[in-house]
């Protein structure tokens, strides 16, 4: 063979040190050389404080890492293949048989139905509860065995519905049972509010969740082009809990997918206020409109729990891109269908949080143990196009499909 071969592997030549640039560098491996055997007995992937593998960390994840809890307001964070893997990763390390999860009677569908499924077949019970009424989560509580850890997931705003939950008093319940509470933080983005501080001022010991998820799929992406999910945290005893559960299952994500967040993130609170001016003005153009009889916004009068967002949101009066109008019974579900058909610059698809506005239909009926509406609604997700085009858009499609 030829020897050039190996020089190309083996070449001697190392860059200078000292490149700085604003990006940070993308740094791709699976395997991590170690200067000697003693380095390689010595180091632990537990803290970072080296590197062992790849999927226990780059520089480049670390960086984002910690770009996302100082986001959060937490001190650890670690990294998933998606959202939907955040909750999981949750879910795998802390609960075990006979233990309880509690959710929300609005959590995201995917959530419910991991507690339905591989949950239940691994003898963890799941407890809904209504995220509007603190008594219901107490109820709840006091049903789980005792000698248990529940944990508690929230949401804010809740999926599809929009509902928005009054978090400190679920939170102060949590705590009087014990259980650890994780809130489901992708609609806030760290930008609405403080998870780890939900009432600012209380002093030195906040009230806060144990863990915050994100879908870093949304906004800190932005461009609808990433699947990946954080967990973050304060504690370093719980960090330590699901970082055991991390490895153990095997997460990891690409560099190249880590660089596209870090590349969106210093865009994110620009972003976010672009999305959350103009779905705000849609959703008083949709609430004129005689096809529908509410529309679900947190930030709007008469959307469920529209007081706990403006106690927890109002000094920030930060919203996301996204809300819901209900259609009245009388359109039938396939006339709401047509309207979602008819829209030109609405793509039909799910996720949110994209350059292009979005447009889902939902059957209620199907989503709620207690539903509290009937009809059919069509979930917004509002992207970056003029507010005045989507207007139009709306109301071209509103027209083929109802006459109006």
């Amino acid at each position: 063979m030829d020897p050039k071969t190996t020089a190309l592997i083996h070449h001697p030549y190392q860059p200078p040190a000292g490149f700085g640039a604003v990006p940070v560098a993308v740094h791709k491996a699976s395997t991590v050389l170690f200067p000697d055997t003693a380095a390689l007995r010595a180091r632990t992937w537990k803290e970072k404080t080296g590197y062992t593998y790849g999927l226990h960390g780059t520089p480049t994840s670390f960086v984002l890492e910690e770009r996302i809890a100082a986001l959060e307001g937490g001190l650890q964070t670690l990294l998933v293949p998606s959202g939907l893997a955040a909750i999981a990763s949750v879910d795998l390390a802390l609960l075990k048989a006979g233990d309880t999860l509690l959710l929300p009677d609005n959590v995201y569908g995917p959530s419910r139905e991991l507690a339905r499924q591989e949950l239940a077949g691994w003898g963890i019970a799941h407890r809904l509860y209504d995220p509007l009424d603190p008594a219901s989560l107490d109820a709840a509580l006091a049903s789980v065995a005792p000698g248990t850890t529940p944990l508690v997931w929230l949401e804010a705003a809740g999926s599809v519905t929009m509902e928005f939950p009054d978090l400190p008093a679920l939170l102060q319940i949590a705590r009087r049972h014990g259980a650890l509470a994780a809130l489901d933080n992708t609609w806030g983005a760290g930008i609405a509010f403080d998870a780890f501080d939900l009432e600012p001022g209380r002093g030195s010991a906040p009230l806060g969740v144990d863990i915050c998820v994100q879908a870093l799929t949304k906004y800190p992406s932005g461009g609808a082009d990433v699947l990946m999910g954080s967990v973050t945290t304060r504690d370093e005893a719980l960090h330590l809990r699901l970082k055991l559960g991390h490895m153990r299952l095997g997460w990891g994500v690409g560099a190249n997918d880590v660089e596209f967040v870090l590349r969106a993130l210093p865009s994110l609170a620009l972003r976010y206020a672009a999305h959350d001016r103009a779905a705000r003005r849609l959703a008083h153009w949709w609430s004129r409109r005689p096809e529908v009889v509410q529309v679900l916004h947190p930030a709007l009068e008469g959307s469920p729990g529209h007081a706990h967002w403006q106690a927890l949101c109002g000094a920030r009066d930060a919203a996301a891109g996204l809300f819901s109008v209900v259609f009245d019974e009388r359109h039938a579900p396939a006339r709401v269908d047509a309207f979602v058909d008819a829209l030109r610059l609405f793509g039909i698809g799910y996720s949110w949080a994209g350059p292009l506005s979005l447009a889902v239909p939902y059957d209620l009926s199907a989503m709620r143990a207690q539903p509290a509406w009937c009809g059919t609604l069509v979930r917004f997700s509002v992207g970056l196009e003029a507010v005045e085009d989507l207007e139009a858009d709306c109301a071209q499609a509103l027209a083929q499909a109802f006459g109006a």
